[in-house]
């Protein structure tokens, strides 16, 4: 399989308080020809300054990182030629109608009036664009604004698209319908680099993701490989403030059916084997420790346990 994206040992660091400080610590990361790669990580990891430094934004200060065979340090002007980049904000001008943003784009790239004109009708039947595309972009809707976004992207038929929080205050219906596109550009042979808070769309559109803590990817591999490394059901009780010294201690003794602990918040998560098994010997010793509890739940391991476990942090907590 053809690598689009590598880069090997990327590091880069910000002044602060006289001193500096590393928000990349020697990043190694391969993105597939022709795959969706979700990008995950806490706020403050530093997975914004490694996306700026991917769309050739921002300098890294050592290290290697390639897109399309391209060295994004040497050659940043045949980088761009090659990617797209929808950022959280977009860049559509809200004065502006649909089409003019999307001829201005492709006369930007180099584009003719005519190649142009053919891809934007192109891309405006792809995105479902065509009942608002003569008007001010200001009067669209947020669904309309983000398949604008994606198309502006797309108008220099790109290898490789960036998006950044592409659903970001969509409802689901209007993510639903950008899960759709994004399928249908991938179809078509894109690759798309994905950052998202929304862990059911990372595990919807992905087909490999990462994970970003502290500068360093801590996490790598297909969803359900890194569910697979969690391993188990999970076991999550909640107990009352009052129970909480005493659940805590209960739980510090260690039990044979359990391989992990995690503490989060009110809640304690248990990896266990077999989970129908394990929580009928659970709730037996918590009734003899006479722990009542208020909260009881059996789940398969999911992608925020996983980001739990890697990262020490729930990324619903993060996106809050």
């Amino acid at each position: 399989m053809k690598t689009l994206v590598q880069t090997r040992d990327l590091r880069k660091k910000f002044p602060s308080k006289g001193s500096f400080v590393e928000v990349l610590q020697g990043v190694d990361l391969d993105v597939f020809e022709g795959e969706i790669f979700g990008f995950l990580g806490p706020n403050g990891a530093g997975k914004t300054t490694f996306l700026k430094i991917l769309t050739t934004l921002s300098p890294f200060d050592s290290g290697e990182a390639f897109v399309a065979g391209f060295s994004i340090k040497e050659s940043p002007d045949l980088v761009r030629q090659v990617i797209g980049y929808v950022s959280q904000k977009g860049g559509a001008d809200p004065r502006s109608k649909g089409i003019e943003n999307l001829l201005l784009q492709g006369q930007l790239y180099g584009l003719t009036k005519k190649e142009a004109l053919r891809q934007a009708e192109n891309l405006i039947e792809i995105f479902d664009l065509s009942d608002c595309i003569k008007r001010a972009v200001s009067t669209y809707s947020g669904g309309q604004q983000r398949r604008l976004d994606l198309a502006l992207g797309m108008m220099h038929t790109p290898k490789l698209l960036f998006l950044d929080e592409p659903t970001t205050g969509l409802d689901p219906q209007n993510r639903a319908n950008l899960w759709e596109k994004l399928r249908h550009l991938k179809n078509q042979g894109v690759t798309i680099f994905l950052t998202s808070h929304y862990l059911d769309e990372v595990d919807e559109l992905s087909d490999r993701l990462a994970i970003l803590d502290h500068g360093k990817i801590v996490a790598q591999g297909t969803a359900q490989e890194l569910k697979r490394q969690i391993s188990g059901d999970i076991v999550t009780i909640g107990f009352s403030k009052a129970m909480q010294e005493k659940a805590k201690q209960f739980f510090v003794q260690g039990f044979n059916f359990v391989r992990e602990t995690t503490w989060h918040q009110n809640d304690v998560r248990l990896s266990v084997e077999s989970g129908e098994a394990s929580l009928v010997h659970l709730l037996r010793l918590l009734d003899a420790a006479q722990l009542p509890l208020e909260t009881l739940q059996l789940s398969l391991p999911t992608l925020d346990d996983v980001f739990l476990k890697k990262t020490g942090r729930s990324l619903r907590e993060e996106a809050l």
